[in-house]
C-alpha cells in the first residue's frame, strides 16, 4: 500500500524554472524536496549566479536585458524543448502573470504552475478584475473603470470622483504606472506620465482612475484553490510599511485585524477565486481604513514576494501546494485546518542606498557577504553569495530575511538581532533603514499605513541618530579595536618597524571622527578588558577580540553588543595636523543635474538654449524597472546636455549643465 500511497502523489519529473535570483532558488528547494529535476534559465551576464548552480541542468536564452533573456519568450520555449520539461513555474515578475506565455505552454502540452489563461486575463486587467470582483460582492473602490483618451477627459473624471484619486496603468503591478493627484494639474501630469511608463511596461495604454483613500493599510489574503473548486484563505500578511508603492516590511498575521474582519476578507477572497474559477496559488490585495472598511485592490495571480510569512505561521508550503495543484490534485486541508502559529516578519534587503528618496538603486559585487543563519528562527531567502554582482539589469533585491516566533514582539527581537548579525560589503544597503522601521515606537505599537516612512521621515531618512550614551560606546569600541589591531601588527611583525607605539605601552590618547564630531579618547588596557574615557565619561569594553571577523560580540558596561564597524581613528598628533588639510569645495548642484543613481536615459526634454522652469523635467532614467524624472531645481538656460536617449549612465555621471 506504501508503493500505491507513492505513487499516487507523483506530480513532474522534471520543471522548468522561467525566473532568476531568490525566487528561482526558492522553487528548486521545493522540488529537491520533491524529488523533482530542475532545469534553469539564465542570461548571460547570469551564466554563474546561485539559482544557476543549484539547478540540475540550465540554458542561456539571451543577452543581459530583460526583454532579450528572461521575457524571450521563443528562448525559454527552446529551452523547454530542449530539455523535456514537463511544466513551468514562472515565480513572480518577468512572464508569471502573462496570459500569452501560459497559452504557448499549454499549446505545448507543458504545464504552467499557475492559474488558467483566463484567469490569469481576468484578473490581470484591473478594470475587469474590479467588474468582476463587484459582480462578486468584494467590495471596490469607487472610481472610473475605461479607457482615457486625453489628459483632460482625465480630469473631468478626476472632478466627479472627488480629489485625491490614484491615476495607474490597467494593466499593471508592481508599483508601476501609479500617481497620486490632489489637483488638476497633477491629474494632466499623472496622466501623461503614467500612460508613458504602462505603454513601455506593459506595451499596454488603459488607465484605471479611482478614489486615493488617504492613509490606508496595505493587507492581502493569501488564498488557495484547486482545479476541483475548493479554496482556501491561508489568513493574511500586513504590507502596509512601502516606499514608491513597493513592499519594504510585512508582517503575518495583521496586528490591525481582528477575527470577524479576517474572516470577512478571507470568505470575500475566496468568492472572487470562485468566480473566476481560480486554481494555485494566489493574492487578493485590500486596502482597510482606519474604520476597518476594506476594499479590493487587485488579484495578484502567482506566488508573491512575501510568501514565506505566510508558509511559517500556516506550516504550509506554498510552492508544493502549486506544484500539486497543478498535476491535479485536491487540496489537502480544509478551512478549519488552517492556524495562525505565532508570528513572521519579513524585511526586504536591498541593494540601495536608503538615504535616497528611502532607497536609490546601487551595484557593485558583494566583497563581503555573510547571511544570518547561526540564529534560531531565521530564514533568508537569497539568490546570491559572496562575490556575486548586483547588476543594473534586474531588480536589487539581496534577500528577504525572515523571522519568527511565538509573539510579534518575539519576531521583532530575533529580526533585530538578525539585522545587527548580516554583514554585506561591497554595495550600499537597507539595512539601517530596516532596522530603524521594526525598532520605530510607531512600528512596535501597530500604528502604521502605507504613508508611514514620509510621515516619519518627513526629510527623508538621514541614518540612526545616536544618544550620547550609545556615541560614547561607539567611539570606545572603534578606539579599543584600534589598539588591538595595532597591537597585533606589531606582533606579527616583531619590533623591526619604528613603531608609533612603544610595546609596553598600556596607555592612549586617540582621536575619533564620528559623523561631524570629533572626540578624545583616553584608554587603558588591563588584559582584555580595555577601559576608555569619552567625553569625561568611562566605557568598560571585553571581548573576543577576533579581528578576522567582521562581526564583533562585545560586552560594553556589562551589555551584550554586536558591532561592524567603519570609523576614522587617528593619534593626536594626526588629528591636529588633519584640520590644516584643505576641504573639498561643494560642487553647486542647483545648476548642474547628475544622474542620482546608474540607470539608462529614458527621455531628455531640453536642448541647449531651452529657458527651463523651476520643477520642469529635465529628463527621465530608469533603473532596475522604476521611472524617475528629474527637474531642474531653478529657472534657468540650459547650458548644455551630455546625454541621449538610451544612453547608460553611471550614479554621479554629468547629464545636463545649466546657466
Amino acid at each position: 500500500s506504501d508503493d500505491v500511497c507513492l505513487f499516487l502523489q507523483q506530480t513532474f519529473d522534471k520543471i522548468l524554472i522561467a525566473n532568476r535570483g531568490e525566487i528561482a532558488c526558492r522553487v528548486m528547494k521545493t522540488c529537491k524536496k520533491m524529488g523533482i529535476q530542475t532545469v534553469a534559465v539564465h542570461s548571460e551576464v547570469d551564466s554563474s549566479a546561485v539559482h544557476v548552480k543549484m539547478a540540475d541542468e540550465a540554458v542561456c536564452v539571451g543577452p543581459a536585458p530583460t526583454n532579450k533573456s528572461y521575457l524571450n519568450m521563443d528562448a525559454i520555449m527552446d529551452a523547454i524543448r530542449a530539455t523535456g520539461a514537463q511544466a513551468v513555474h514562472p515565480g513572480y515578475g518577468f512572464l508569471s502573470e502573462n496570459k500569452e506565455f501560459a497559452k504557448r505552454l499549454a499549446a505545448e502540452g507543458v504545464t504552467f504552475i499557475g492559474p488558467d489563461t483566463q484567469a490569469i486575463q481576468a484578473m490581470g486587467d484591473k478594470i475587469e478584475s474590479k467588474l468582476i470582483a463587484k459582480a462578486a460582492k468584494v467590495n471596490t473602490i469607487p472610481g472610473f473603470d475605461g479607457v482615457v483618451k486625453t489628459a483632460e477627459e482625465a480630469v473631468k473624471i478626476a472632478q466627479d470622483i472627488g480629489y485625491p484619486v490614484m491615476i495607474k496603468a490597467s494593466a499593471g503591478g508592481g508599483g508601476k504606472g501609479m500617481r497620486i493627484a490632489w489637483n488638476d494639474e497633477e491629474t494632466r501630469e499623472g496622466f501623461r506620465f503614467s500612460s508613458q511608463e504602462a505603454a513601455s511596461s506593459f506595451g499596454d495604454d488603459r488607465l484605471l482612475i479611482e478614489k486615493y483613500i488617504d492613509n490606508p493599510r496595505h493587507i492581502e489574503i493569501q488564498v488557495l484553490a484547486d482545479k476541483h473548486g475548493n479554496a482556501l484563505w491561508l489568513n493574511e500578511r500586513e504590507c502596509s510599511i512601502q516606499r514608491r508603492n513597493q513592499k519594504v516590511v510585512e508582517e503575518a498575521p495583521s496586528t490591525f485585524l481582528d477575527p470577524v474582519t479576517r474572516q470577512a476578507m478571507g470568505e470575500q477572497a475566496v468568492q472572487l477565486a470562485r468566480a473566476v474559477q481560480y486554481s494555485s496559488a494566489g493574492t487578493v490585495e485590500f486596502l482597510v481604513d482606519s474604520k476597518k472598511n476594506f476594499y479590493f485592490l487587485e488579484m495578484n495571480t502567482r506566488l508573491q514576494v512575501e510568501h514565506p510569512i505566510t508558509e511559517c505561521i500556516t506550516g504550509l508550503d506554498l510552492v508544493e501546494q502549486m506544484i500539486r495543484v497543478a498535476k491535479g490534485y485536491q487540496l489537502q486541508h480544509k478551512q478549519q485546518d488552517i492556524p495562525i502559529n505565532g508570528w513572521a516578519i519579513e524585511t526586504r534587503v536591498y541593494a540601495e542606498d536608503p538615504y535616497k528618496s528611502f532607497g536609490l538603486p546601487s551595484i557593485g559585487w558583494l566583497s563581503q557577504y555573510q547571511e544570518p543563519l547561526n540564529l534560531s528562527n531565521v530564514r533568508v531567502d537569497s539568490g546570491i553569495q559572496e562575490g556575486s554582482d548586483i547588476s543594473i539589469y534586474y531588480d536589487p533585491m539581496i534577500s528577504k530575511l525572515v523571522t519568527y516566533g511565538a509573539t510579534r514582539g518575539e519576531a521583532l527581537a530575533r529580526m533585530e538581532e538578525a539585522l545587527d548579525n548580516y554583514v554585506i560589503r561591497g554595495v550600499t544597503h537597507n539595512i539601517p533603514l530596516l532596522r530603524e522601521i521594526i525598532t520605530h515606537p510607531r512600528f512596535i505599537s501597530g500604528d502604521i499605513n502605507t504613508n508611514f516612512l514620509p510621515e516619519v521621515y518627513p526629510e527623508g531618512f538621514k541614518g540612526h541618530q545616536l544618544e550620547e550614551d550609545k556615541r560614547r560606546e561607539l567611539v570606545a569600541s572603534a578606539v579599543a579595536l584600534h589598539i588591538t589591531a595595532q597591537l597585533r601588527s606589531q606582533k606579527v611583525l616583531g619590533n623591526l618597524r619604528v613603531s608609533s607605539t612603544p610595546v609596553e605601552c598600556n596607555h592612549w590618547e586617540l582621536c575619533v571622527e564620528l559623523g561631524e564630531r570629533r572626540h578624545v579618547a583616553d584608554v587603558t588596557k588591563s588584559g582584555n578588558i580595555y577601559t576608555v574615557e569619552v567625553d569625561g565619561n568611562k566605557v568598560e569594553i571585553s571581548g573576543e577580540w577576533n579581528l578576522a571577523s567582521p562581526l564583533l560580540p562585545l560586552r560594553i558596561n556589562g551589555k551584550h553588543r554586536m558591532l561592524q564597524f567603519k570609523l576614522r581613528v587617528l593619534s593626536k598628533l594626526a588629528a591636529e595636523l588633519n584640520s590644516y588639510m584643505p576641504e573639498k569645495v561643494a560642487e553647486d548642484t542647483s545648476s548642474i543635474l547628475r544622474s542620482p543613481m546608474p540607470g539608462t536615459v529614458v527621455a531628455v526634454s531640453v536642448k541647449p538654449g531651452d529657458t527651463v522652469a523651476e520643477g520642469q523635467e529635465i529628463c527621465v532614467i530608469e533603473a532596475m524597472k522604476m521611472q524617475n524624472s528629474l527637474t531642474a531645481v531653478k529657472q534657468a538656460k540650459v547650458k548644455s546636455v551630455h546625454c541621449k536617449p538610451g544612453e547608460t549612465v553611471g550614479e554621479g555621471d554629468l547629464l545636463i549643465e545649466l546657466e
